[in-house]
């Protein structure tokens, strides 16, 4: 159904209130998600950006109904990704000769996964689109965030950015603008998707931002591709991109683990109070890897300023599940934060040492050379343990 924005702007988008993983299962979305497509009806008509490829038919069906396909002059395609081009197929059957504007990675992007050779009109920064009416799309490339061929379009006159995955979120709505939903969800969804997906790419943002700023544009709306419209502030979105892109970290020290009887957990425990008794002011958390969501816990990573890991030794390495995070926190590059190990052994003992050289080699400064109890860690152990923890807290 088609949404009013602002003056002849309206959304056509999808809300899936199911959606439980995305980018595969790589990416928790406890509270689902929109493909969010919008539609200019100005002289000429409009259509930027499509939705995910299960919701295709229908959303052409709508777009059908709502305005009449012949009636779209223009394609604007912000990024290939199948969830804002999964319908471009469907679409483009109907209307194979309608241009299709877009980088020209996001014309590999579209060929490589479609197949198609529909009528590409490559643009980049600073390039228009004369709509009538006074109204002109101007197009910004937005290379890395968080796609090679990812752009934003800018509406002159009503002064909308499309912003495409910048400062969007996967939150499912039907109240669909920023003022209208739950603060503190929206705040926690905002801060996920950074933290997950823009993360590697923050110096990126930084000069992108630097960018945009540089245009000189009034902006009013700021309209993403996933989650909510920012029409009330809209620039605070930005103001939190330009704060989360400076190697962010608040007073937080995350302790995340896993354990096989529950000595290594015991650890992570009597570290979290020393940390605690050392610095009441800090925030402490604590997140068994085995019991939580990874898409979460890198989200207080991304806000720590230390990270303490922990695993007993399995076959003279770590366990398979805190391998593979430490994996995930390299691809995001974080910078400027620390790190400690620990852990428990029965025989030989090499968990805190390949703990150490993996967050070293994932970016982590590495305070020392962890803290490694044998057996069960019995209440001296954990006395010390305590202690290791203010240790942490006073690095």
């Amino acid at each position: 159904m088609k949404r009013h924005l602002k003056a002849n702007a309206y959304w056509v988008g999808k809300v899936d209130w199911e959606l439980e993983t995305f980018h595969g299962n790589e990416y928790s979305t406890h509270r689902g998600s929109t493909y969010n497509a919008y539609l200019v009806q100005e002289e000429k008509t409009v259509l930027i950006d499509t939705v995910w490829t299960p919701f295709a038919h229908e959303f052409v069906d709508n777009l059908s109904r709502e305005v009449g396909l012949d009636s779209i002059d223009y394609v604007v395609a912000n990024h290939g990704e199948a969830d804002h081009s999964g319908a471009l197929p469907a679409l483009m059957e109907r209307i194979p000769d309608t241009p299709v504007y877009c980088t020209a990675n996001a014309v590999k992007s579209l060929k490589g996964q479609y197949h198609k050779d529909w009528d590409f009109q490559v643009v980049k920064t600073g390039d228009t689109l004369d709509i009538g009416n006074g109204k002109s799309l101007v197009f910004v490339e937005m290379a890395m965030l968080h796609w090679p061929d990812s752009m934003a379009t800018y509406l002159t006159g009503d002064h909308i950015l499309f912003s495409n995955d910048a400062f969007g979120q996967h939150f499912a709505t039907e109240s669909l603008f920023n003022d209208t939903v739950d603060q503190c969800a929206l705040a926690e969804e905002c801060i996920k998707y950074y933290a997950n997906i823009l993360t590697p790419f923050s110096a990126l943002v930084r000069r992108k931002l630097s960018e945009v700023e540089s245009l000189g544009v009034p902006i009013d709306m700021i309209a993403p591709s996933h989650g909510v419209i920012w029409r009330d502030n809209p620039l605070q979105i930005v103001s939190r991109y330009a704060a989360w892109s400076q190697d962010y970290q608040e007073n937080q020290i995350t302790i995340v683990y896993d354990t096989m009887w529950n000595g290594t957990k015991a650890l992570a425990e009597s570290i979290a109070e020393g940390i605690r008794q050392a610095d009441p002011g800090v925030v402490v958390k604590l997140y068994n890897l085995a019991k939580s969501d990874e898409t979460d816990v890198v989200t207080e990573v991304f806000k720590s300023k230390t990270v303490v890991i922990g695993s007993p030794t399995l076959g003279g390495s770590i366990l398979h599940s805190v391998a593979g995070f430490i994996h995930l926190l390299s691809a995001l590059r974080f910078k400027n934060k620390k790190a400690a190990a620990f852990g428990c052994y029965g025989w030989s003992g090499e968990s805190t040492a390949v703990l150490c050289e993996r967050m070293g080699q994932a970016g982590f400064s590495v305070i020392d050379d962890g803290f490694l109890a044998q057996w069960s860690p019995s209440a001296e152990v954990r006395k010390k343990a305590r202690a290791y923890g203010k240790k942490i807290a006073e690095s």
